[in-house]
């Protein structure tokens, strides 16, 4: 009967030594999973900061007076004269 009791508590106790160091595994890898996620976080708030300043950027870069002041300086290209148009019906 001794020898049952004791062969019991061994287990118990074994059985609880393995439960606390799961609870301290566990325990870790969600702070290192919770770190992670901060981090990831962070990436996407600077990507979105950076997405937005570009989608500015493209904004600035297709506006008809910037396109027309680049046909000109840099193309040498001038509208025409309105009698110099021809239109074509399809």
């Amino acid at each position: 009967m001794l020898a049952i009791r004791n062969i019991s508590l061994t287990i118990l106790w074994l059985v609880l030594l393995v439960s606390a160091v799961l609870v301290i595994y566990y325990k870790y890898e969600t702070r290192s999973l919770f770190i992670e996620m901060q981090k990831l976080e962070r990436d996407l708030d600077s990507t979105e900061i950076e997405w937005g300043q570009l989608q500015l950027e493209l904004t600035t870069l297709t506006e008809q007076n910037r396109i027309e002041q680049f046909a000109n300086t840099k193309l040498k290209l001038v509208v025409p004269l309105r009698d110099n148009i021809i239109y074509i019906k399809p």
